[in-house]
């Protein structure tokens, strides 16, 4: 028997990163339903059964699926509810709770263990690890002490920005940049229109958790009268990066990490007073 056909058979992923990470992984076909929210690789996704959105997961229409796997998260707040009820229900399951890249690492390591590809696995790995750390990285970090702030916002009322605990500082150190709350040990935490103002962030990159990202609105940032002194606002450095990219601890973090450092080279140049904001 081969290592692939020890692995997990029908599996249900109830988070847009764990799907992603199984198609990375080469077993898109093991995917026998999905959450309403998994929308890549939309080929794969678009004719699967859907088990509900992250918070209102139909367990019962999981278990009909009969899943001999089931892949859930608790990087989302309230999702310990659908675990509960996972658990209730006898399902065979994870939840990964990544923090780091390091945890992302692990957890794509575990899933590929799981379905019987550790081969895979560990190749996704060593690839991800070598663009995070490749020349694109090595330009962004050529001039250590032009670290711009990059203050990465997943919601705007309240602000809500990354903490130390979060992949996504690692991103912004890898791109080159600083994180304003990144001396923080929190995962994330809002942040009240003063401190805005303290912390001063160089750039503000909108990547709202759940919203499409033709629906980010720079002109809320740009239109704050508080925040007019923030140099971000005042140079016209708001820029949307899609959730996707950021806020998805699967493989495309390498996406959203060309994305800031893409920010972080633009924030290096001399302001000019006509710049505009990258949509």
């Amino acid at each position: 028997m081969s290592a692939s056909e020890q692995g997990a058979r029908r599996v249900v992923a109830l988070t847009c990163s764990n799907t992603e990470i199984v198609c990375a992984l080469g077993c898109a076909d093991r995917l026998v339903g999905v959450d309403d929210h998994s929308d890549f690789p939309p080929e794969v996704v678009d004719p699967l059964p859907r088990v509900g959105p992250d918070l209102g997961i139909d367990v019962d229409r999981v278990a009909a699926l009969e899943p001999d796997l089931v892949l859930a998260s608790l990087t989302v707040p309230g999702h310990e509810k659908v675990i509960e009820r996972l658990e209730a229900a006898g399902l065979p399951f994870i939840a990964p709770r990544p923090q780091c890249l390091t945890d992302v690492y692990r957890d794509i390591g575990e899933i590929a263990g799981l379905l019987g590809v550790e081969a895979a696995g560990r190749d996704l790995v060593a690839d991800m690890r070598s663009r995070f750390q490749g020349p694109s990285a090595q330009d962004s970090a050529e001039s250590p002490t032009e670290r711009p702030k990059i203050a990465v916002q997943w919601w705007p009322k309240p602000v809500i920005l990354p903490g130390k605990l979060s992949w996504v500082h690692d991103l912004i150190e890898l791109a080159g940049g600083e994180n304003p709350i990144g001396d923080e040990a929190v995962e994330s935490r809002p942040v009240t229109d003063e401190e805005m103002q303290s912390l001063a962030p160089d750039v503000i990159v909108l990547s709202w958790c759940g919203v499409e990202e033709r629906k980010y609105r720079p002109d809320v940032i740009y239109n704050n009268p508080l925040w007019q002194d923030v140099p971000a606002v005042r140079h016209r450095r708001v820029v949307s990066i899609t959730e996707a990219y950021l806020g998805r601890p699967s493989p495309r973090l390498v996406n959203g990490f060309e994305a800031l450092r893409h920010v972080v080279r633009g924030a290096r140049e001399v302001p000019s007073s006509g710049a505009q904001s990258r949509q």
